[in-house]
């Protein structure tokens, strides 16, 4: 398991001084990607084979919102691997322990010159470090859309900031984008997304809602290919 701390700060924080989403999303990724640095054979094994790690699905579960000033501490901690597949627990507690948000994910091991996928072998799984799944909700990784006709949402263009080092948009910054098609009185309690394609700098994505009493669908597409589909619930 991988931790890191950090305080609820005033950029971080809505109108309200309430923790943002996107915010929780941030940490949760950043976390993730440090928590490479806890486990060698792996940071090994993509050196050796000039790998990559790319998130496939995350569902998330907002459990408790803090508020600004909050201490929180966010942890990482991978509970499986299957081939080229690794799966792994993110929370955000609070000072006292309790869970803020709760989250799972799916990453795919993919070969950063060819795209293709890369098994992890099991000597390097038997030098990392396990942990027990979080007690939390494990449903399906596939978000079937509502048999309605999608509503198109003005463009949005990729900005030099959506783009980290891996020379697409960051995985926060999908959910920051699907979150400004929702209608402000829609507060989402979870979300599940699916990763379908990378966004290049400079695209222009073509965003699409399909709303619902209790969940919202948000399809995020450049040149009519899907690549990405946020589901939320409130």
């Amino acid at each position: 398991m991988f931790s890191i701390t950090q305080e609820v700060t005033p950029s971080k924080t809505d109108i309200d001084g309430r923790m943002k989403l996107f915010s929780a999303v941030q940490l949760m990724q950043d976390c993730s990607e440090m928590w490479k640095k806890s486990e060698p054979a792996f940071v090994d094994f993509l050196l050796q084979t000039q790998g990559a790690q790319l998130l496939n699905f995350r569902y998330l579960e907002v459990r408790r919102v803090p508020e600004l000033g909050e201490q929180l501490t966010c942890t990482t901690s991978v509970y499986g691997t299957q081939g080229a597949f690794g799966y792994r627990n993110t929370a955000i507690y609070d000072a006292a322990g309790h869970p803020c948000y709760l989250s799972w994910c799916i990453g795919a091991f993919v070969s950063a010159q060819t795209g293709r996928l890369l098994r992890l072998p099991q000597h390097v799984v038997d030098r990392m470090s396990l942990d027990p799944q979080l007690p939390m909700h494990y449903g399906s990784r596939k978000i079937t859309l509502p048999d309605s006709a999608p509503i198109p949402l003005p463009p949005i263009a990729v900005q030099r900031n959506d783009i980290d080092y891996n020379r697409h948009v960051n995985n926060a910054h999908y959910i920051r984008m699907a979150l400004e098609c929702l209608p402000r009185e829609f507060v989402p309690t979870a979300l599940r997304v699916e990763y379908k394609r990378p966004v290049a700098p400079a695209a222009v994505i073509a965003p699409s809602l399909i709303l619902q009493p209790t969940a919202a669908y948000v399809q995020l597409c450049v040149a009519d290919t899907l690549c990405a589909v946020v589901e939320f619930t409130r």
